[in-house]
């Protein structure tokens, strides 16, 4: 601490002495032009009075915080600063002149003072910046970084130019700016011409050799990023973004970020009903099992903010849970706002621990996302998928009634329509054992929630694919034709909760997500996106379809079958569902029997009750 003092000391005097020698070199100029012009001034009043000067300078520029600044961030706000200073300084000594006869220098010469004194005081300050900025630039010009064009030409552009500057991780050569504004065309922004508009994002990235993009516009219009997107991997260029500027405002720093994959989706996102979902959650204990998972993590951020009287987190993983525990209350902590949060350790299937959460705490409102999801693992592990999907959303289920619940929702999955593998088997089965619970509650509402894969959760394609980019390659794709229905986890939570808002009880939620996405496609377009070839710098490969998976993925909503209702939401519809008898399950058996059974007599049980699975395709 002593030392640090010290060093502020130094650098205080440091300072303060180059701004009185700046002051007194401003005086001895005007009285040499005074000289060379053989204007008479009075050399000895001029030589006790810069002695005073200097001091009443030094004690100005102090309270003004000028020796407060961060000499290695000194910016234009800075020298507006100092001019400022110096100019009102200048203005108080004009004035004493006037006042008080003592005219040791002629007021006209301080015109001339105030300029040169901001311009030597100025530049001790900025000296630092500008032997980074030459060799910088001398670095760009041994073309040691990777050359980029700048989408943007406003706040956000300069932003980035400057993180460039700063960043030593960051390897760029900002090489030209794009912007639609015609009048900005053909000027410069931070020393960066702006060459053209951004429609003709391919002819500047032919002429300049570019091997990067930076998008530098905030809340830049999906439908013109998803244009640009497309245009960008065309070329095989790296395509980065700013971190919002709302986030530079508020004093977060700013990064310049891979763009997201979820842009590269060809499908509208979903608008939903914020007022009514806060309505619900308000007030309310909320249980989410699973809450440390892909989903269950991103529900209890969602739930946090939306006010409840208390959320409580329950899974097996002791890390997800305790990950999602600390984010949630850094955040809280941070914003000042309260939160009452309550982690708890255990699984759906142990009955025991399940019932002293529900009795214990007494929740209002049930998200059931303790699940197995992963395909291929539950053809090999079947016992496990049954054991967890299936008698864990019985045991939830069965809780939830008897310590009545209000609204109990089901987080299940496409893979339950048609199933030819075990895990979407047993998802179905969830959701039949939901409709059976519904049947005779007489408090809780059950409902379920159906979506298909989502972007960015364990287990997904998008962080296998870039996994494999990092590594070199290859991707491996299952089949060519292979095609998958994509949502990210934001949108997946707001669905979850926009259905748990209309639930009235026995409804299986589904959602209306557009077309299909191909893999292959979306492999060959994060390929582009990271600069490289598909095919050429990184392989595309197929290894054939896995144990269980389908080739296309059933329709979520097939727009010529018109038996599913509508909802107040025209991307959310629900699927009819049949009368479904507690006999017709066989739990009882099945909890009794399924450890003793092998993998494939595990499957025939799960088949005999979900009579549209076929295993192993059959």
């Amino acid at each position: 601490m002593k030392r640090t003092n010290f060093q502020r000391y130094v650098n205080l005097s440091k300072y303060m002495v180059f701004d009185a020698m700046a002051i007194a070199v401003t005086y001895l100029i005007a009285v040499f032009m005074f000289f060379v012009l053989e204007i008479p001034v009075d050399h000895n009043l001029v030589f006790y009075a810069v002695p005073l000067v200097i001091v009443f300078k030094l004690i100005v520029f102090h309270f003004s915080g000028l020796y407060k600044m961060l000499v290695n961030h000194v910016g234009f706000e800075d020298v507006i600063k100092i001019a400022i200073v110096v100019i009102v300084s200048n203005v108080a000594i004009v004035l004493f002149i006037f006042f008080s006869n003592i005219t040791f220098m002629y007021k006209s010469a301080f015109f001339f003072i105030t300029i040169a004194e901001v311009g030597l005081v100025t530049l001790p300050r900025i000296l630092n910046r500008l032997v980074i900025y030459f060799k910088t630039t001398m670095d760009w010009n041994r073309a040691l970084g990777r050359r980029t064009l700048i989408v943007g030409a406003g706040s956000a552009g300069e932003i980035v130019v400057k993180e460039v500057y700063r960043n030593k991780d960051l390897s760029n050569i900002p090489v030209a700016f794009l912007d639609d504004d015609p009048n900005k065309i053909g000027n410069k922004l931070s020393g960066i011409k702006i060459v053209g508009p951004i429609n003709d994002i391919q002819y500047f990235l032919d002429l300049y050799k570019i091997e990067e993009v930076i998008i530098a516009i905030n809340d830049f219009p999906l439908r013109k990023l998803k244009a640009l997107i497309e245009l960008v991997s065309q070329k095989n260029v790296r395509l980065k973004r700013l971190t919002s500027i709302t986030d530079v405002t508020q004093g977060e720093r700013t990064q310049i970020i891979d763009v997201k994959i979820e842009d590269l989706l060809n499908r509208e996102e979903i608008i939903l009903d914020d007022r009514g979902i806060e309505g619900f959650i308000k007030d309310e204990v909320v249980l989410v099992t699973g809450g440390g998972g892909s989903i269950g993590s991103e529900l209890c951020r969602q739930i946090a903010e939306l006010k409840p009287k208390q959320l409580i987190i329950f899974d097996i993983y002791e890390n997800n849970a305790y990950d999602t525990q600390m984010e949630l209350e850094r955040k809280f902590k941070k914003s000042g706002e309260y939160l009452n949060l309550k982690v708890l350790i255990g699984s759906v299937y142990n009955p025991i621990r399940l019932e002293s959460v529900f009795k214990e705490y007494r929740p209002t409102v049930v998200f059931h996302a303790a699940a197995y999801k992963h395909v291929p693992l539950m053809e090999d592990s079947a016992v496990e998928a049954v054991r967890t999907n299936v008698i864990g959303t019985h045991h939830a289920a069965r809780l939830a009634n008897q310590y009545e619940v209000k609204k109990f929702v089901l987080v299940s999955s496409d893979k339950a329509v048609r199933s030819t593998n075990v895990m979407g088997a047993t998802k179905r089965f969830a959701e039949l054992i939901i409709e059976e619970q519904n049947n005779h509650s007489k408090v809780t509402k059950f409902s379920a929630v159906r979506f298909g894969n989502v972007l960015g959760s364990n287990g997904s394609v998008i962080p296998l694919f870039k996994k494999q980019i990092q590594d070199g390659g290859p991707i491996t794709v299952t089949d060519p034709e292979i095609t998958r229905y994509f949502m990210t986890i934001p949108e997946a939570v707001g669905l979850i909760l926009q259905c748990a808002v209309y639930a009235q009880g026995g409804e299986v939620f589904i959602l209306d997500m557009g077309e299909p996405v191909k893999i292959k496609d979306l492999a060959e377009k994060m390929i582009s996106l990271a600069g490289l070839r598909p095919n050429v710098d990184i392989m595309v490969e197929y290894v054939g379809l896995r144990p269980g998976e389908k080739l296309y993925e059933e329709l979520l909503i097939d727009h010529e079958y018109d038996h599913h209702l509508r909802t107040a939401n025209d991307k959310i519809y629900i699927e009819k569902q049949k009368h479904v008898e507690a006999s017709e399950l066989e739990l009882d058996q099945i909890i009794k029997t399924f450890e003793e059974k092998t993998n494939y007599d595990v499957k025939l049980m799960v088949k005999k009750v979900v009579k549209t699975y076929k295993t192993n395709g059959k």
